[in-house]
């Protein structure tokens, strides 16, 4: 008899139970489950998985995992730009050959010179001035440069699906903290308006910065000494460093987030999450695993995702949009 249910949907103004869901984006896959599930075991209370609130630290990956990494991670694509804005004022790059290619858009000039190549971009584009000077300027991009392909600004394109779960996790008493490659300057500028993640829980690859007081007072110049790469083995170093708590769950999305994975899924003293985020979206997004434009490459912890019992997202499949489309039309 189906009369009760009629009354609820008329009546929802008289304690009937109504349903929200807070992962709008994702479609209702065995993913989504899994997540709603793990949530739900940690955070009930009297549950004998149950997290303390103070316990409940989980970190994500930033490139590929909240937004895109392809065909260029966007802090490469922010250097790139800001080697073509400097450029006339430094003639003598013309005799550099990685300059060159970066000037005719030769990215696989670029690819080939290796770390060795893409460091010393970085040592012209985030060295070489202060600390606030460095956030103008990523402002500033930010303001005046469009992702090529949706036309987007790239602080548009945060994963809506990403964000949502992120928003959940905080909901149910989570601290949520980006654990990264990229830098952590660049990371700070957006990750509060992007993710509601503020700077001080965004980790990344690093380098000393020079203090001095001067005329216009207290300054912090950035270089490239104690350079970090915040990268494979080195992420449970950072988190150890600046959390200083083992996280419950961790989420990425490529071979280098293995660590930071293993790390957290091997707390043994709760009820642990993993989460890859496979790309295999070509038509929204892009379509890579062992093979990836930039970054990114996913094999061993495609087979390493079923031996620990993580879940792997595949975008094309699990996740209803991949942009917020209020922020960025994509296709």
């Amino acid at each position: 008899m189906k009369k009760p249910v009629l009354f609820c949907a008329l009546l929802l103004s008289f304690n009937c139970p109504a349903s929200t869901d807070e992962l709008p984006a994702w479609n209702d896959t065995p993913v989504k489950q899994a997540i709603e599930k793990w949530v739900q075991e940690t955070t009930r209370d009297g549950s004998p998985d149950f997290i303390p609130l103070n316990k409940r630290y989980v970190v994500f990956d930033n490139d590929g995992t909240l937004w895109p990494e392809a065909p260029l991670t966007f802090q490469l694509q922010f250097a790139v730009d800001e080697i073509k804005r400097m450029a006339p004022e430094h003639p003598e790059w013309q005799k550099d050959p990685l300059i060159a290619a970066v000037l005719r858009d030769d990215f696989r000039a670029v690819a080939a010179s290796g770390e060795k190549g893409l460091l010393s971009l970085v040592a012209l584009t985030h060295s070489g001035m202060t600390t606030d000077d460095f956030a103008a300027r990523v402002r500033d991009w930010l303001a005046t440069h469009k992702d090529k392909r949706t036309g987007c600004r790239y602080d548009s394109l945060g994963y809506q699906p990403m964000r949502q779960l992120l928003d959940y996790l905080r909901a149910n008493g989570f601290k949520t903290w980006i654990i990264s490659g990229g830098g952590i300057d660049f990371m700070r500028v957006m990750s509060d308006n992007m993710y509601g993640i503020p700077p001080e829980q965004v980790v990344g690859s690093f380098s000393l910065s020079d203090y001095s007081l001067g005329e216009k007072g207290v300054e912090l110049q950035k270089t490239m000494k104690g350079a970090f790469n915040d990268d494979g083995a080195s992420k449970p170093v950072a988190i150890h460093l600046f959390m200083g708590q083992r996280p419950v769950a961790a989420f990425g999305n490529s071979d280098g987030d293995l660590a930071m994975l293993q790390y957290a899924t091997g707390n043994p003293d709760a009820k642990t999450f993993g989460l890859l985020v496979h790309h295999t979206d070509a038509a929204r997004e892009y379509a890579y695993d062992s093979h990836p434009t930039a970054s990114g490459k996913l094999v061993e912890g495609l087979s390493l995702a079923q031996q620990k019992g993580w879940v792997v997202v595949d975008m094309k499949q699990d996740w209803k949009t991949v942009f917020d489309p209020a922020l960025c039309t994509a296709p």
